[in-house]
């Protein structure tokens, strides 16, 4: 098992740089010794599975990151259960990959309960929920709802700029993302 975090760990290294073609056989190394070891259900073979698929939609690769999300929140879900952090980041993810394909109808509902998650375990002023928050208003901004949008990009803004102050990157982007949904046409 310390094998796979180090080869986990290694391979988003690499995934965050950019270099996809070397994360992706330590992702599924590190899976593969998770699924062996500790089990297929386990929340550490989640995250494995829940970071591959990260990787997959980051190249594009839908088609293979949806079904290892799904199988990914399923685990959370029955292993830590449905209202734990790990479920709501997961719900997160597959939502931000729903988004991307244009499936907002299956988007929104995962934003909203990953919201209720964060809010009811980390509180409502917590980073993990301003991130979906600004996450939820982005959707709303792909459907052109910008009234929708404008509260929650606030409300992200706020929690941010007292939590991680004025200056850190994703304050300048909950605050970027603010502006142009106040700048586009027809918000």
């Amino acid at each position: 098992p310390d094998t796979a975090i180090s080869l986990n760990n290694l391979a988003l290294l690499h995934h965050h740089q950019g270099a996809y073609a070397k994360a992706e056989p330590l992702y599924q190394r590190a899976l593969e010794i998770r699924e062996q070891v500790l089990g297929p259900e386990h929340p550490d073979t989640a995250t494995t599975l829940n970071n591959l698929a990260g990787l997959y939609e980051c190249q594009g690769n839908y088609p293979m990151a949806e079904p290892l999300y799904i199988r990914a929140l399923a685990i959370y879900e029955m292993a830590l259960g449905p209202d734990h952090p790990a479920t709501a980041t997961c719900l997160n993810s597959l939502a931000g990959l729903y988004v991307k394909q244009g499936a907002y109808a299956k988007a929104e509902p995962l934003y909203i309960r990953a919201l209720a998650i964060k809010e009811e375990a980390l509180g409502p002023d917590h980073p993990d929920t301003a991130t979906t928050l600004n996450n939820l208003a982005g959707l709303y901004v792909s459907q052109g709802v910008y009234a929708k949008a404008e509260p929650l990009y606030i409300r992200a803004l706020v929690i941010v700029e007292k939590v991680l102050g004025p200056d850190h990157p994703n304050t300048n982007t909950v605050r970027e993302n603010l502006e142009g949904c106040r700048a586009a046409p027809g918000a």
